[in-house]
């Protein structure tokens, strides 16, 4: 039990790694929201595939947090964590419920419908933390076609390698 633990935190320190990277250095910058797409969506859902609710989440919120420091974004660090920890949680605890319900054979759809939920908890995560909290009101609809268009790379590429990882058999 011991060494699942400590396989667990290790794992989790990397995928953290790993996020902050693929956030903060595959960054598409956004003109016209002064923001840009990354690719770390992808691996805040794969922490959660992997990890689970809490180890996933904890990475995946350290993960983009620090990348958002990093990048000059330090007002969206709390929004950040908040959000890519619960897009992790969501994903973990809505795919074990499809898979549990349906089985293997339906894997993969329990995948996408995972990770399409999780990408739109960022989307309205981002979206109101603008809104409200930074007060742009609905100037802050602006973020949402870009946010959908890196959440459906998020969604396609974690289905993808999860799907490999599930054919390596791989086990924490």
């Amino acid at each position: 039990m011991k060494i699942e633990k400590i396989r667990k935190i290790v794992f989790a320190a990397l995928l953290t790694a790993i996020i902050c990277v693929a956030t903060f250095v595959v960054q598409i910058p956004i003109p016209a929201t002064g923001g840009y797409v990354n690719l770390g969506d992808c691996f805040v859902i794969i922490s959660g595939y992997i990890l689970g609710g809490f180890y996933g989440a904890l990475a995946a919120g350290l993960g983009s947090g620090l990348a958002d420091i990093l990048a000059g974004y330090a007002q969206y660090a709390p929004a950040t964590f908040v959000i890519k920890a619960i897009m992790a949680i969501a994903f973990y605890f809505i795919y074990k419920a499809i898979f549990k319900a349906f089985g293997e054979k339906y894997s993969i759809i329990s995948k996408i419908i995972s990770a399409i939920i999780a990408e739109l908890i960022m989307v309205g995560g981002y979206f109101a933390y603008e809104a409200v909290i930074l007060h742009y009101g609905l100037s802050a609809a602006a973020s949402i076609v870009p946010n959908l268009m890196q959440g459906l790379v998020a969604v396609i590429a974690s289905v993808i390698i999860t799907t490999a990882i599930d054919k390596i058999k791989f086990k924490i």
